[in-house]
């Protein structure tokens, strides 16, 4: 019994040493080369063609032509603010028009509006 204990405590110890043996030692990654500089493009204003669902002072929100899914809620920059108010006096944008807004893509100002809005009901 006693030889037994001394032969697991002997087989249990040489296991320890042989997992641990094998572990690589942590290194700090070093690199003497000079990091990459990615250059990013300019963003341009892109067109989207949509369908108008409601048009107020304020907000505007459309569904994009191209999905439908895609419903979009701008607040307007200076020019189309202007735009919108003439827009509004005439009686504005009625559910379904189809316009075109000029926004940056990802933004949620409409930086420009074109389109003709029916007659109001």
């Amino acid at each position: 019994m006693k030889n037994s204990k001394i032969f697991a405590a002997i087989v249990l110890a040489t296991v320890a040493g042989l997992s641990l043996a094998n572990v690589p030692a942590a290194r700090a990654q070093m690199s003497s080369s000079p990091p990459i500089v990615v250059k990013q493009k300019a963003r341009r204003p892109v067109w989207l063609k949509a369908e108008v669902i409601h048009a107020d002072s304020h907000t505007l929100m459309v569904r994009e032509e191209a999905n439908s899914l895609n419903v979009h809620t701008f607040t307007y920059a200076d020019k189309a603010q202007r735009k919108m108010g003439k827009v509004l006096d005439a009686g504005g944008y009625q559910s379904g028009d189809r316009i075109k807004v000029l926004w940056m893509a990802g933004g949620s100002e409409a930086l420009d509006i074109k389109g003709k809005p029916s007659k109001a009901i």
